[in-house]
């Protein structure tokens, strides 16, 4: 191939590349078909005694993660990861790990414990009405 132009050249090894590109985004992808979204107005997820103290549930349709902090305090996160948006579906204990680069955070405070993330998960408004988890943002007016 010593002949060929350099453009021909550059053309040929570009359309060699492209499956593996390919391949690459989507390894990057959750393949479950899931939401990447965090949720955008609350999610009624269950009872609150679901949650025991000192313990963390992960609600893998909505995207959140909740942890019982004491009897009447609960923290809840997004749990797409903050590293390239996958739909985190493993909980450890109290130790989220996502299944597409192994990144991990603590489901009690959103901490990264593992990167390659760097950012922490996003932390959601999270209340207890009439004995259920009320997680997410409040609806606009």
């Amino acid at each position: 191939m010593s002949g060929t132009p350099p453009a021909r050249r550059t053309v040929l090894r570009a359309a060699a590349l492209a499956p593996a590109v390919g391949l690459g985004l989507t390894a990057c992808s959750s393949g479950d078909g899931s939401n990447r979204s965090v949720p955008t107005a609350p999610v009624d997820l269950g009872k609150a005694d679901d949650v025991k103290v000192g313990a963390s549930k992960l609600y893998k349709d909505s995207n959140v993660v909740v942890s019982r902090i004491s009897d009447d305090e609960y923290k809840a996160y997004s749990t797409i990861c903050t590293h390239a948006r996958c739909p985190i579906q493993n909980l450890e204990g109290h130790k989220l790990v996502c299944q597409c680069h192994g990144s991990q955070f603590d489901a009690m405070n959103g901490k990264v414990l593992k990167e390659p993330a760097v950012e922490p998960l996003v932390e959601l408004p999270v209340k207890v009405e009439n004995g259920k988890i009320v997680a997410g943002p409040e609806k606009n007016a």
